[in-house]
């Protein structure tokens, strides 16, 4: 009986490694004697333990490596054909204006705390270009994230007052991002802190012309491919996540090597 189990399990492996024999081929064989694996497993369960999580080990390696170089192709091929951002006539800037050397636009998540890092990032950029990079901050508010929309729809309120106390209340918000889950009245607070007329805000927190805006922002950010937060494109070239403030610098780096901006 073991020495036909060996021979079933050799002849397996003859299949998997030994000439272009299809996975198919492979699966039928397995299919035919299903108590061969079982057996093998039973013979050396520890060996066989080990063996499978190196098996996963490598593999996991193998996917970070493909998604490294599918990342760093992507991000070749967007030097060369950057994504186009919609900057509206009353786009709010920080920093510089819409015609800066570097334009940075960020898709955000008010109660992401990957975002609330991302900020002190955005932050660091602005001190390190001053008046050579505008920033302009969009919304991609999370299902998930309960307080998150709510949190647009006010900055957005408040910005149709006036854009600075707007960015007063995002700064506001993510160095005190965990007050979030107060509520509305957090929101309130923040409001009155940055001096923000209340009544003209609760007109105009849940109007369409609030609601629309987000949507948009929202809409374009799925087109760019941004379904978690943060998102930037600088220049046009995309970042999905919260790089660090270096991984900024090597783009702004590679812009200035191809030519295409000039500081």
């Amino acid at each position: 009986m073991k020495s036909q189990i060996a021979l079933s399990i050799l002849a397996i492996l003859a299949l998997a490694l030994v000439g272009c024999n299809s996975e198919q081929q492979i699966k039928d064989t397995i299919k035919k004697n299903p108590d061969l694996l079982i057996e093998a497993i039973k013979a050396k369960p520890v060996e066989f333990i080990d063996a499978l999580n190196d098996a996963v080990k490598i593999a996991q390696k193998g996917e970070a490596k493909r998604r490294e170089d599918s990342e760093k192709k992507r991000l070749e091929e967007a030097f060369e054909k950057p994504l186009t951002p919609v900057l509206r006539s009353d786009e709010t800037y920080r920093g510089g204006g819409k015609d800066s050397p570097l334009v940075l636009v960020e898709y955000s998540d008010f109660e992401c705390p990957f975002c609330s890092r991302g900020f002190k990032t955005v932050q660091k950029l602005l001190e390190t270009y001053p008046g050579k990079l505008t920033f302009v901050y969009k919304h991609l508010p999370l299902s998930f994230h309960a307080n998150a929309m709510k949190a647009s729809q006010y900055y957005e309120a408040i910005r149709l007052q006036d854009p600075k106390k707007a960015f007063k209340f995002h700064d506001e918000i993510y160095e005190n991002q965990r007050g979030l889950k107060k509520g509305e009245g957090f929101l309130k607070g923040i409001a009155k802190k940055v001096g923000a007329d209340m009544g003209k805000l609760a007109a105009d927190v849940n109007s369409e012309k609030v609601k629309k805006r987000i949507a948009e922002d929202m809409q374009e950010a799925e087109k760019f491919g941004f379904s978690g937060t943060p998102g930037f494109l600088l220049n046009g070239v995309p970042v999905k996540g919260a790089y660090p403030f270096s991984h900024f610098q090597e783009i702004i780096g590679k812009l200035k090597a191809k030519g295409k901006v000039s500081l």
